[in-house]
């Protein structure tokens, strides 16, 4: 018996009349208090026990529920097919009816589930006690023997030796070996009219012969469940049909809905992930396909085609195309990828059920709960507070200057978090993605808090404090701090809401057997300030402003961009082509002028004058405006996604910014080259760090122009990658000398291999690798004469920037260098004139390899629109055969 269960039953057996607290149960079971109360609430989840509010909690059993009847097969099937229910409740009036059930037919189309409704039926049956535990569920499929009608019907009911050629010994059928259970005839209309004859005698009066038998007659307690994928008035025998009193029809994939259908996608990859003992992540586009294309075949296509799908993405993982289980949409077949083109996308239903923030779906093979895979993933606000700290820390701000800075972001992410999974999530699912416990534990501390405030809290309350106690918790196991900068300000500003907060966190503690530093108490109180009545004011959200040329071009993009994401939040401004730059520009004022918002604006802009109108607006009202020029609809929807959710201008700028297949090179911002760092780590003290950087500093040839030697002093381990992270954002982190093992790419030393230089070769190679790199703007120089060298290494430079990003790959410095030298002589050769030099079986090549194809031909736009060279696909491709015989991994961009 598990301790839960003994706790429930010692429960039972000495409970008093009020109750009794989980110390005294834990004493008299010799058990941790903190394991008892952790069954014990988990006990209450599940409805068999129930507390107290007051203090101590007091725990009884909830006898209401005791007798209530156990759950059934058909209960939790009707959980993912609710569309069923009507079906089910016929299944089980057929099992139960007396004496021994009625006999079945099941319709429906091919693939619906028929043989496993059937199969549910039987086990239904054992449960409720109609047939025996050890009693026989057989299926036979009438179809495999319609050619021979002789041979079907001795499978049925047997033969007598010597019935005919060939039968050489006496042979049960299935009806006999179905005694006292349950025979499933599936495609049941394929059995001859004389077979259904027999069939009705043996429903009518239980007897039937064997094949050859003349005489004697056998009994049969047999029920029969039948199936059909036809009209069974067309193609059965009245006399038959007539004998079966209970029809049952299974709705096809397309009467079941959409949500329905979802939940079945969902159980099918969970399957395959546990077949799998791997997490299968699934591209948002792929999961749109299965949820929307022409399932002509049912439920049973659909698990049919997911299996195919996560066969073909393990087969490329085992064969190192893929670092992980991953399906894309291109992984799909054709037919499948239609369903992405549908007219009727159902997209309420379906932001409602994948949101619209995230990349990937990754199935967990571990448990039954789903986690989302964002694009950009969100932080949890003690990732931002230690990213941001160790930022700040590291330019030698002082914690009170500290405090000060981080009030906004910290301000910012509450009304956002708040915002964004109330946009994400519904009630219906919300414990798929938290702990039902967790879920049980926040519905408490509200209903708490609800009474102590005199408030009612909205729903985006409930799912922000659902994830962020999910968060807290996952946090508090892993041993991690717990740090508010704001703690004090939030105490004497909120001193109500810090006041219940904290009672919160004693009733946290209670249910999770968790221990909790009061700055917890300053997060949980701006979740009860920031409620539905006042976030709209505390996030100041930029504005979005598309301005095109064309009748209605900046119109229809912005209509889409709103549809799409179900809100009223961008603004065209459409800009004839007969109407002056200055008229557009003064509506663009008006506008401004009416709704000015601190935040700024983005401008999303197509070409000309109009891409000047950001410089215009920010000078006059001194507001920040940032602007993208060449817009496409989808740069609008990504710019109004965000800004409607709260995130910073300079964020939004950048990441339409990073979406851009091209863009004009005046608008670029430059990026100046980082320094190279070697980085020293000993968590010793500090000395022992700087030891090592004058052993290098001894023994390496470097330029102290480009690169530098950084010794880090840690003082706890798992802060090692943030601060990496931080520095890397400064510095090129070529090689990291350190005595544990840390989590990245760079090149990493052991303290041993560099005390006995056995190292230093090594890291000397990465050097100078680097340094050639950093030194090819002056080596061009000297050998293009109709480009300046400097200039185009910088846009090369961009230019592999970009391909880094979409590959989603580090390339080499080594490779690099390769790169480099062939574009910049390629930008040379074409500037002068020269012919391009063709590519053999160019169409056949770029066909094969169209992701990469696109991924480059994009990214060489703005060096071909700058220089004003014509860059054909033969240049494309070779460019391609650079980077293929580089092996370098990457992955097709999503359509």
């Amino acid at each position: 018996m598990k301790r839960i269960d003994i706790i429930y039953e010692n429960l039972k057996a000495i409970c008093y009349q009020d109750g009794i607290n989980a110390n005294y149960l834990a004493e008299a079971l010799g058990l941790t208090r903190a394991n008892v109360s952790s069954d014990l609430n988990k006990l209450c989840v599940e409805g068999k026990v129930k507390k107290s509010n007051s203090r101590p909690v007091l725990f009884t059993v909830n006898y209401e529920k005791v007798q209530c009847k156990n759950e059934c097969v058909f209960d939790r099937y009707l959980r993912e097919n609710n569309s069923l229910s009507v079906a089910v409740e016929y299944a089980k009036a057929a099992i139960l009816y007396p004496p021994k059930g009625m006999h079945t037919l099941i319709l429906g189309e091919t693939g619906v589930g028929k043989s496993m409704f059937a199969e549910l039926m039987y086990r239904y049956a054992l449960e409720a006690g109609k047939i025996k535990k050890d009693s026989p569920f057989i299926i036979f499929n009438c179809a495999d023997y319609s050619n021979n009608p002789q041979l079907l019907l001795s499978q049925l009911f047997g033969v007598k030796k010597g019935a005919y050629t060939g039968a050489d010994s006496d042979r049960q059928g299935l009806i006999e070996k179905s005694q006292g259970g349950i025979l499933f005839l599936d495609e049941v209309h394929r059995l001859p009219s004389e077979g259904q004859e027999m069939l009705f005698t043996v429903m009518d009066k239980g007897i039937f012969r064997r094949l050859g038998e003349s005489e004697k007659e056998r009994t049969s307690e047999v029920m029969f469940i039948s199936a059909t994928t036809e009209n069974p008035d067309s193609n059965l025998l009245t006399t038959f049909t007539r004998r079966i009193p209970m029809i049952i029809k299974i709705p096809s994939l397309k009467e079941r809905g959409f949500q329905e259908r979802f939940k079945l996608i969902r159980t099918f990859f969970t399957e395959e992930s546990h077949r799998l003992s791997r997490d299968v992540s699934v591209s948002i586009n792929s999961l749109r396909a299965l949820f929307s294309y022409n399932c002509k075949n049912n439920v049973g296509q659909l698990k049919t085609d997911i299996q195919l799908s996560c066969a073909k993405a393990y087969a490329d993982f085992l064969s190192n195309k893929k670092q992980v289980v991953k399906i894309n949409s291109s992984d799909l077949p054709v037919y499948v990828r239609e369903g992405l083109y549908k007219e009727k996308e159902h997209r309420q239903i379906w932001n409602s059920i994948i949101g619209i923030d995230n990349k990937y779906y990754v199935f967990n093979n571990e448990s039954n709960e789903e986690i989302f895979d964002f694009e950009k993933k969100q932080q949890s606000i003690y990732e931002i507070i230690d990213e941001k700290a160790n930022e700040l820390r590291a330019k030698g701000i002082s914690d009170i200057c500290l405090e000060k800075t981080m009030e906004e972001d910290i301000g910012r992410y509450f009304a956002q978090y708040i915002s964004r999974v109330n946009n994400n999530i519904n009630v219906s699912n919300i414990k798929n993605l938290v702990d039902p416990f967790i879920v049980h534990v926040v519905e408490e501390i509200l209903k708490y808090s609800e009474l102590k405030l005199n408030k009612n809290f909205s729903q985006k309350v409930y799912f922000g404090l659902s994830f962020h106690i999910k968060t807290l918790v996952d946090r508090v196991k892993n041993n991690k701090i717990i740090i508010n900068p704001q703690i004090k300000k939030i105490k004497n500003e909120y001193k109500n809401e810090f006041n219940v907060a904290l009672e919160c966190l004693e009733i946290i503690e209670s249910n999770l057997d968790i221990k909790l530093p009061v700055d917890e108490a300053g997060f949980i109180a701006m979740f009860f300030v920031l409620d539905h009545k006042n976030i709209e004011n505390t996030v100041n959200n930029s504005g979005v402003l598309v301005i095109a040329h064309g009748n209605s071009t900046a119109t229809s993009m912005v209509q889409t961009a709103n549809t799409l994401l179900g809100i009223e939040y961008a603004v065209a401004f459409d800009a004839p082509l007969d109407v002056s730059a200055n008229e557009i520009l003064n509506k663009v004022r008006e506008y401004v002028r009416k709704d000015t918002r601190k935040a700024g604006y983005i401008f999303l802009t197509d070409m000309g004058s109009l891409t000047t109108f950001g410089q215009v607006i920010e000078k006059e009202f001194k507001i920040p405006v940032k602007v993208i020029s060449l817009v496409s609809t989808l740069h609008v929807i990504e710019a109004t996604r965000k800004s409607s959710l709260g995130y910073k201008l300079d964020d939004i700028y950048s990441d339409c910014y990073d979406i851009m297949p091209f863009v004009e090179n005046e608008i670029i911002e430059k990026t100046k080259c980082k320094t190279m760092a070697i980085v020293t780590i000993c968590m010793t003290g500090e000395g022992s760090a700087i030891a090592i950087k004058n052993l290098l500093l001894d023994n390496l040839k470097i330029d102290d122009k480009l690169c530098e030697i950084i010794p880090l002093n840690l003082i706890h381990k798992e802060k090692i990658e943030s601060r990496i992270i931080t520095l890397g954002k400064e510095k090129e982190i070529i090689a990291i000398v350190s005595h544990f093992n840390i989590n990245t790419e760079i090149p990493q030393f052991s303290l041993e291999q560099v005390i006995g230089l056995n190292a230093i070769s090594d890291i000397q190679k990465i050097v100078d690798i680097q340094s050639t790199y950093y030194g090819m703007g002056k080596t061009l120089k000297n050998h293009l004469k109709n480009v300046e060298g400097e200039k185009v290494f910088e846009d090369v430079e961009q230019f592999i920037s970009k391909i880094q990003k979409s590959i989603k790959e580090k390339i080499a410095v080594e490779d690099l260098i390769g790169i480099t030298l062939h574009i910049s002589c390629m930008i040379d050769r074409l500037k002068s004139g020269e012919k391009f030099i063709q590519y053999g079986d160019k169409n056949k090549y770029i066909h094969n390899n169209k992701g990469l194809y696109y991924i480059v031909k994009n990214s060489l736009f703005f060096i071909q629109e700058k220089y004003k060279i014509n860059i054909m696909d033969d240049e494309v491709c070779y460019i391609m055969n650079i980077i293929e015989k580089r092996k370098m991994q990457f992955e097709k961009l999503e359509e």
